[in-house]
C-alpha cells in the first residue's frame, strides 16, 4: 500500500475582471502548474463542435452542468490534480473555481491541502478592465449579466464569501503581485 502524497493547492475565485488571471499568471511564471477550469469547459465545447462565444460558453456551462451535474468541471480538475500529485508536483494552482459544489468537493478531496483566494475588485474597475480587454471585451451590461448568471446559476458567491484569503485588487499589477506574495508567505506556499 502506498502512502497518500500531499500537495499545497491554491484555488482562485472572483468575478469577471477581478484579476484572477493576473494573479494566476504571476504564479505560473514562477513555474507552478495550473488547472484552468474554463479550459475544461472550452475543451468540452471543442469536442462538441461548439464555437466559443460569451453566450455559447454561458449556455454550455449551464447545460452541461444540468446534464452531467454541477460537479462536471471539478471531477476533471480533481483527476488532473491527482495526476500532477502522482507525478511529484507539490504546488498546484486552480484557476477559476466557480461553484459552491466545486468548493465542497475540492475541500473534501484535498483536506488540509487547499486554500481559496478570492480576488475582489470594485465593480466599476472590473467593468473598465473588461471593456479594455483585447480578447473578448465585454460591455457594462454584459458584465452585469455575467455576474448575475454566475451568482444565480453557478453558485459563485459562496466560494467568494468563504474564501480563506481575500486580495483587494484596486490598484496596479505590482500592488496585486505584492498582496499575493504576502499571502503566499503567510501560508508558506513556496517553501
Amino acid at each position: 500500500m502506498t502512502e497518500k502524497q500531499s500537495a499545497k493547492i491554491l484555488a482562485f475565485v472572483g468575478l469577471a475582471g477581478s484579476g484572477k488571471s493576473s494573479a494566476v499568471d504571476y504564479l505560473t511564471q514562477k513555474g507552478y502548474p495550473k488547472i484552468y477550469f474554463g479550459g475544461i469547459i472550452y475543451k468540452a465545447m471543442e469536442e462538441a463542435g461548439i464555437e466559443v462565444t460569451w453566450e455559447s460558453q454561458r449556455q454550455f456551462r449551464e447545460e452541461i452542468r444540468a446534464r452531467e451535474g454541477n460537479d462536471f468541471v471539478v471531477k476533471r480538475a480533481v483527476a488532473e490534480a491527482r495526476k500532477l500529485i502522482e507525478a511529484g508536483q507539490r504546488h498546484i494552482i486552480l484557476d477559476g473555481l466557480y461553484t459552491w459544489s466545486e468548493y465542497k468537493i475540492l475541500k473534501h478531496e484535498f483536506p488540509g491541502e487547499m486554500d481559496v483566494i478570492a480576488i475582489v475588485t470594485p465593480k466599476h474597475l472590473r467593468k473598465m478592465r473588461m471593456a479594455k480587454r483585447p480578447e473578448r471585451p465585454m460591455t457594462s451590461q454584459e458584465v452585469d449579466e455575467r455576474d448575475w448568471t454566475e451568482i444565480e446559476n453557478l453558485e459563485k458567491g459562496g466560494p467568494i464569501a468563504i474564501a480563506d484569503y481575500f486580495i483587494h485588487n484596486n490598484g496596479t499589477l505590482d500592488e496585486l503581485h505584492h498582496e499575493l506574495a504576502q499571502v503566499l508567505e503567510e501560508i508558506k506556499f513556496e517553501q
